[in-house]
């Protein structure tokens, strides 16, 4: 293969931006993760994120049933009292979370309710840009993963995103995180075994961030092969259903079904792997209209899986350390729209899942009354979460991570 073909196919697939950086200079496949658990600190904590993208309502999540002025506004929205699954006098889940109201009467799931930040945007890429960096006052290169991945001694493997693409918020100034894309390896009919691996070979001519790219080909199809060699020695597994998850929206493009995520992240975790943190994703959110039953379809999308996946990890020693969290860049207005739907809003609660976790309901609910021109004010800020974890998960530095933040969740952990 000539030169200008080669560095053209590199350049038109984007690898030599995102998949670049994943790179880090170093390819890493799957075996390389597995087979890490001799660098894992006896008794390391285990992060796994679920980002629900297209901003998730979280008044029909986390339901506020006792309160009149849910069903007022939401006249054909609303759930009534005895199709909601209770966790107070006041508040339940949607009925689309079984597995996870069991979880929380088992005490391993803490409700952080109001969590947003200051002078809160609508926009699905601006909002997920401040979750995922941290920083609701000015955008942001790196994520407060990847800072922390720099402040823990930059190794990939540390980070890992089971989505095709890697997210913002694995990315640090030093260093970044790696992407592990599960699933079938799609290439166009025209690109051969053959062309692949002439794709993945290094040229002296190339720059390096060409070579890096160049690298990454090689390790795609390393990791496809060792995925095809986990997934035949795992245990059958019957999908939950038939349906095809949506993609996700604001960042990062499809990621596979949550289920085929989820049962990554538990075979590195059962392996004891070197990483600390998991991203994973359900895209799908983002309803406009008609919601009340898409999105409950959705919910149990996100519940099935996941409660699977708890369950597992409680029939493991290396499990028992994992403390799920799960966000979306921002939940719905407080009132229903005309289509049966609802527009972009702010607030919304934030789950932790775990044994770890001390199980209840947290931080103030937002009143449904008092809003700001039609919104929910927050009353807990993310970054209270996000240094919980860092330091009780992740044994990090919060302030070094978070641009010197003080507050954190105290009390959520056993």
């Amino acid at each position: 293969m000539d030169l200008l073909t080669r560095r053209k196919f590199l350049l038109a697939s984007g690898v030599t931006g995102a998949a670049a950086l994943v790179a880090g200079g170093t390819a890493y496949g799957l075996a390389d993760i597995l087979g890490s658990g001799d660098d894992r600190p006896e008794g390391a904590g285990t992060l796994v994120l679920i980002t629900l993208y297209g901003g998730n309502d979280g008044l029909n999540t986390v339901i506020p049933y006792g309160d009149d002025a849910y069903a007022k506004a939401r006249p054909t929205l609303a759930y009534p009292p005895d199709q909601v699954l209770r966790l107070d006098d006041g508040f339940g889940l949607n009925p689309g979370l079984a597995g996870l109201h069991k979880l929380y009467g088992a005490d391993r799931v803490a409700v952080v309710r109001g969590v947003g930040y200051p002078k809160p945007d609508h926009s699905h890429f601006r909002s997920m840009d401040i979750w995922q960096t941290a920083d609701p006052v000015r955008p942001q290169p790196t994520g407060w993963i990847g800072r922390w991945l720099d402040t823990a001694g930059g190794d990939p493997r540390l980070a890992i995103s089971f989505e095709p693409v890697l997210p913002p918020l694995l990315a640090g100034a030093t260093s970044a995180g790696a992407t592990v894309p599960g699933g079938a390896l799609k290439l166009p009919k025209s690109v051969t075994p053959q062309l692949l691996k002439a794709f993945g070979t290094a040229s002296a001519q190339d720059t390096a961030a060409l070579a890096r790219a160049a690298g990454c080909f090689t390790d795609l199809s390393r990791v496809q092969d060792l995925m095809d060699d986990v997934a035949e020695s795992a245990p059958d597994e019957t999908p939950d259903d038939n349906a095809e998850e949506p993609g996700a929206t604001a960042t990062g493009g499809a990621a596979g079904p949550l289920q085929q995520q989820l049962d990554q992240v538990a075979r590195c975790v059962e392996a004891g792997a070197v990483t600390r943190v998991y991203s994973v994703s359900l895209g799908g959110f983002d309803l406009h209209a008609d919601e009340k039953g898409a999105q409950q379809g959705q919910l149990e999308r996100l519940d099935k899986p996941l409660a699977a996946f708890m369950d597992r990890m409680t029939r493991s020693e290396k499990g028992k350390d994992v403390v799920v969290a799960i966000y979306s860049e921002f939940g719905r207005r407080v009132a229903a729209n005309a289509s049966d739907g609802t527009d972009h809003g702010t607030a919304s609660s934030v789950f932790l899942i775990g044994n770890r976790i001390r199980g209840g309901l947290y931080g103030e609910a937002p009143s449904l009354t008092d809003l700001d021109n039609g919104d929910l004010r927050y009353t807990t800020d993310f970054r209270d979460v996000y240094a919980s974890l860092l330091r009780t998960v992740l044994d990090g530095e919060p302030d070094r991570v978070l641009a010197g933040w003080k507050g954190e969740l105290d009390d959520v952990w056993k």
